[in-house]
């Protein structure tokens, strides 16, 4: 990504807890001078993880340090097995060894993982202290790091313990995707597609139209597909903070997305790579049931793989699917709830029944056996 480009800043509008999304190139560096405009105390706590340390902590620490704060960093383990209880409380023992009071700041630098523990702990140390999210990936850019859902993984399930706690800001700098590897960057992709199905048809083409540039980092592209994609999560959040209406459609390809990574003890696919595959599923579900046509599951399909996702399951039970889905947070009343489409840009909140959904199984199994996909090879990851 090259050349200057304007701040865009998207507003997500919350009463007393409204704050603004800022994107622009460059942000990293200037951390401090932004927090200044910001009610921060001078004593700030950082968490992130290895691989986002080795890039962006020294540029962090400068920028805080030049601007008068004294940050202190807790570097975590990557990956979202470090997603536990366990590195919440490692956390706290971090911030009450440092004598961080109500008036400290916390800045979660990283990805989703990074996010919502630091977004978590920070919801529950002292009751409550402020958050800033500086994400690093693209999930993060476009889904994690917007809206106040925080919370840790259970063996049982994901996302099961948590709290809704708005940020103070969300900084976004596009230029580090450009240190992500190529399969976490591709698996961003994901959260993107699913803004064009539950809301935007436009958005949904132009990603068809645009998918070859988008993947070679081109600036207009790329930062479209951040602004549009924050625009969407803001304009959802701000109907429905606490996900008793509306905010459920973002749940679109989570429902089977999430199973398969419990599934998988977050080991095998990373969560983008679920949420494809869990998007072109459901999306097929959907069509099983009579929500929506074939052409609907072909197009999210299409440019899945386009995106260079995978859009098949590996192979599970459906036994174990459903049992891992009745996990899900999802849940209410011991009935299984999907996001369906019924159009490009339209979905639906679909409560599923066992025996219909094992019909569906059955059969997409079936297809799966007489005719295997051919996906496109996949590129290999970065160093």
């Amino acid at each position: 990504m090259n050349g200057v480009q304007a701040e865009r800043t998207v507003a997500v509008e919350l009463g007393d807890r409204s704050y603004r999304i800022s994107i622009r190139p460059g942000i990293m560096r200037d951390i401090g001078s932004v927090l200044k405009t910001l009610p921060c105390g001078k004593r700030i706590g950082i968490v992130t993880d290895r691989n986002v340390a080795r890039h962006y902590l020294r540029i962090v620490t400068r920028s805080l340090g030049d601007a008068g704060f004294d940050p202190t960093a807790l570097v975590l383990s990557p990956g979202e097995r470090t997603k536990t209880l366990d590195t919440v409380v490692k956390i706290l023992n971090e911030w009450i060894r440092h004598r961080f009071e109500r008036q400290s700041t916390v800045l979660a630098l990283g990805g989703g993982v990074v996010g919502d523990l630091t977004g978590f702990a920070a919801s529950i140390y002292l009751r409550g202290v402020p958050f800033v999210q500086i994400p690093t990936t693209l999930v993060a850019q476009v889904d994690s790091s917007v809206g106040g859902k925080t919370g840790v993984d259970h063996p049982r399930g994901k996302n099961l313990v948590g709290a809704f706690h708005q940020p103070r800001a969300v900084l976004i700098d596009p230029t580090t995707l450009q240190t992500l590897p190529h399969r976490e960057w591709v698996a961003g992709l994901a959260e993107v597609i699913k803004y064009g199905v539950i809301a935007d048809d436009e958005f949904f083409t132009f990603l068809e139209r645009s998918i070859e540039q988008i993947l070679m980092f081109d600036d207009r592209s790329v930062s479209h597909v951040i602004t549009r994609s924050c625009e969407i999560k803001a304009e959802v959040v701000s109907e429905d903070e606490r996900e008793s209406g509306r905010r459920r459609i973002l749940n679109f390809g989570h429902t089977i997305g999430h199973a398969l990574e419990a599934l998988g003890g977050y080991r095998g696919l990373v969560h983008g790579e679920a949420v494809a595959i869990g998007m072109v599923q459901e999306a097929d579900l959907a069509r099983s049931l009579g929500y929506c046509s074939q052409e609907v599951v072909n197009r999210i399909r299409g440019l899945v793989r386009a995106s260079g996702l995978p859009d098949e399951p590996p192979k599970v039970t459906f036994t174990a699917l459903w049992n891992a889905m009745q996990s899900d947070k999802k849940v209410a009343h011991g009935t299984v709830y999907c996001i369906v489409p019924q159009r490009i840009g339209d979905v639906t909140i679909a409560p599923l029944e066992r025996d219909a959904a094992a019909k569906w199984f059955n059969a997409a199994t079936s297809r799966k056996v007489r005719r295997p996909s051919a996906l496109p090879r996949r590129r290999r990851n970065k160093a």
